[in-house]
């Protein structure tokens, strides 16, 4: 993205709240950024100064991180950003880093602190201003190492168990300014007045401004898709999703009539979606699609295939076969797509730099061919799902579409265990009809974020009238989420589960059991595949 409005980073060095700690920041009004924790210096400086086409890096941000600074192997950050003469909040190990690389003594602390915590603070400091709490603050912690101390300090907040819970240090000749280190975390909604305490930072110290709207930027990234495409034809792939849905409508905005929606039917979508999407984009939203029926060349294609990330790489190079083709009969030289964030996350580095691993490439990223005849533009690849859906109000998107569950690029087959077969996708389509239906009877659907079946190879006894009889294993996912990046089962009544049940082994042909994922995300994904 070509954000060319101030900003600040946060350096990601693998702690579980990294992504939590840019959405708070976004939400205070200011365009934040994750960057991993051994991002070049050298891009950093030329950040700082303003000189990248992005906008100037007001402060940066430390996360958390699982590791101790006293591990061999622990993530760091160039001792450099001590130089770059703009404001450093440490959060967490972020702070303990700090410390270490300022000289001081970071050990392992006789008691850890985990959880809340009650934190005595100095109200005249500019990080705690505002906070009327007569210097008393409940604080989320979690860490197991302590600040013992720290030469050139100014100690602003101590705990029972930490000296040192909150500090700042100059660096600047000037002394003006400072790098603040916290043991707790602002970001999480368990520390009273958190928000406060990251609003004190972004604007009172990083001297910010209010730039991060979705109004603003459905306005910048419509005028930056017109320069970027410079009147030529695009091709969108569109699903019919959240995503590829406001990636159309900005598009559209940018270039009208320059831009054709492809539609391909997979053979991989959810009941009756061929249909509606074309009534929604083609008749109300009145756009130009084209509609390509494929669904025998994906099948063909994905025919004895069973591992899952090979399913997905076979998707994404038929889909991107298929646009260049369309592209072809119509001139196009770039193809839009859809990408959110945590699709690049979850297919690249997923946290701290080479201390991550892929979890699994997302259909519009890990697919794509080295040389690809069409240039890529992905106008919301820095957003979350809430702010995409937010979008997508501002550009009058239908609430139908809005308040749709999110579905998985490669369909069907993310929710197929082992090879693809017409008989595990008509069971799958089936049950996860009648899961959304009694959802929405029941009152659910809009409650929670995601709601779906997943079928795979097990077979499981089961009794219709008097005779035995073998079928499959459908298992229901239902889970809640803010961002997609964690995400926890939702705890359905049981009548709920109940009627979902009764439903799917009476209406769908060939299945006998019925069971419920009660995985949260971390340590599992949303899909299963």
């Amino acid at each position: 993205m070509t954000w060319n409005r101030d900003r600040v980073v946060v350096l990601d060095f693998g702690g579980q709240y990294s992504h939590l700690i840019v959405r708070r920041c976004r939400d205070l009004g200011v365009y934040t950024e994750l960057l991993p924790s051994d991002v070049p210096i050298e891009e950093l400086k030329k950040a700082t100064g303003g000189k990248s086409g992005k906008g100037k890096v007001r402060g940066i941000i430390l996360s958390g991180s699982p590791f101790s600074v006293h591990e061999p192997d622990s993530p760091r950050c160039s001792p450099e950003i001590f130089e770059l003469n703009i404001p450093i909040l440490g959060i967490c190990y972020g702070a303990q880093l700090i410390a270490y690389m300022r000289g001081g003594v970071v050990e392992e602390g006789r008691k850890g602190e985990f959880g809340r915590t009650e934190l005595f603070f100095k109200p005249d400091s500019e990080l705690f201003e505002g906070l009327n709490t007569g210097g008393r603050l409940n604080v989320w912690m979690s860490h197991g190492d302590v600040i013992r101390s720290l030469e050139g300090a100014e100690i602003i907040g101590y705990t029972k168990n930490s000296p040192i819970a909150a500090f700042r240090i100059p660096i600047s000749n000037s002394h003006t300014i400072y790098a603040y280190g916290i043991q707790f975390h602002p970001e999480v909604h368990h520390t009273d007045n958190g928000d406060k305490i990251l609003w004190n930072f972004l604007y009172r110290i990083c001297g910010c401004e209010r730039n991060w709207t979705m109004e603003s930027f459905v306005r910048d990234k419509i005028e930056e898709i017109k320069r970027e495409t410079g009147g030529s034809k695009v091709v969108c792939g569109l699903s019919g999703g959240i995503d590829s849905s406001t990636t159309a409508m900005l598009v559209s905005r940018a270039i009208g009539d320059n831009l054709t929606c492809i539609f391909i039917d997979n053979g991989l979508l959810r009941a009756g979606e061929a249909e509606e999407v074309l009534n929604t984009f083609r008749d109300r939203l009145k756009l130009k699609v084209v509609f390509v029926d494929a669904r025998e060349r994906f099948l063909n294609a994905l025919r004895g295939i069973n591992d899952a990330e090979a399913k997905r790489k076979v998707i994404g190079k038929l889909f991107i076969e298929i646009f260049e083709e369309e592209a072809k009969k119509i001139g196009a030289d770039f193809l839009a797509q859809g990408t959110i964030y945590p699709d690049r996350i979850e297919s690249a580095r997923a946290s701290s730099g080479s201390k991550a691993s892929r979890i699994k490439s997302h259909h519009n990223v890990g697919a794509l061919p080295a040389k690809m005849g069409l240039k890529l533009i992905e106008p919301i690849k820095e957003l979350y799902k809430d702010e995409v859906r937010e979008v997508a109000k501002e550009l009058g998107i239908p609430q139908s579409i809005i308040n749709r569950h999110p579905f998985p690029g490669p369909g069907l087959a993310a929710r197929v265990i082992g090879e693809v077969t017409e008989e595990k996708l008509r069971i799958c389509r089936e049950a996860s009809r009648i899961v959304e239906e009694e959802l929405k009877r029941s009152g659910w659907y809009d409650r929670v974020w995601q709601a779906f079946a997943i079928v795979g190879d097990d077979l499981a006894t089961g009794v219709l009238g008097d005779a035995r009889s073998l079928g499959r294993i459908v298992t229901i996912r239902v889970v809640e989420s803010v961002e997609a990046m964690t995400a926890d089962f939702v705890k359905l009544p049981y009548e709920v589960l109940e009627d979902i049940s009764r439903r799917i082994t009476n209406e769908v042909r060939g299945v006998t059991w019925v069971t419920y994922a009660i995985s949260s995300k971390p340590p599992s994904t949303i899909e299963p595949c």
